[in-house]
């Protein structure tokens, strides 16, 4: 996920601003991520759960993401799709849906353990932060694709 987002970071770097400061937080979001679920190169003690206090920090950054995306990309994603034409329309409305079940699991991690203050309210954490990493893994994909597109037809949102 890091690699990818690097990836699409040299890609649409300097297109626009707002995607810029998009990717960045999609940066920061995902190297929490990969903090809280001990995974390379942040696997200093993968056998410890993450501090209360670094999951509600992650919780934030998670929430203030999903947020970005919907309101203040999705949306003029899908009305430069519709007035761009037929294949952008209905792929953006393809896309759309499947951004929305990726959100969903989201808000259901962060309704979970944003408030988690001990190691006993964490009794499936390992488990559904591994969900949350699918989510966003897919998440990153279709989220690529509309970039892609908007890009190609030169209709990214103006910061």
């Amino acid at each position: 996920m890091l690699r990818r987002n690097k990836e699409a970071k040299q890609q649409w770097a300097g297109l626009n601003t707002a995607l810029d400061r998009w990717l960045d937080e999609r940066q920061d979001l995902l190297v929490r991520y990969f903090k809280l679920a001990g995974l390379p190169p942040y696997d200093e003690h993968p056998e410890q759960l993450p501090s209360a206090e670094d999951i509600r920090g992650f919780c934030e950054v998670l929430v203030d993401y999903i947020s970005a995306g919907h309101f203040e990309l999705y949306d003029h994603i899908l009305a430069e799709a519709q007035a761009h034409n037929q294949r952008t329309d209905a792929l953006a409305k393809q896309l759309y849906p499947l951004i929305a079940i990726t959100t969903e699991a989201a808000l259901r991690f962060n309704d979970e353990y944003a408030e988690a203050c001990d190691e006993d309210s964490l009794p499936h954490f390992t488990r559904d932060l591994s969900t949350l990493g699918e989510a966003l893994q897919n998440r990153l994909e279709y989220e690529d694709q509309l970039i892609a597109l908007l890009a190609e037809h030169e209709v990214l949102p103006q910061a």
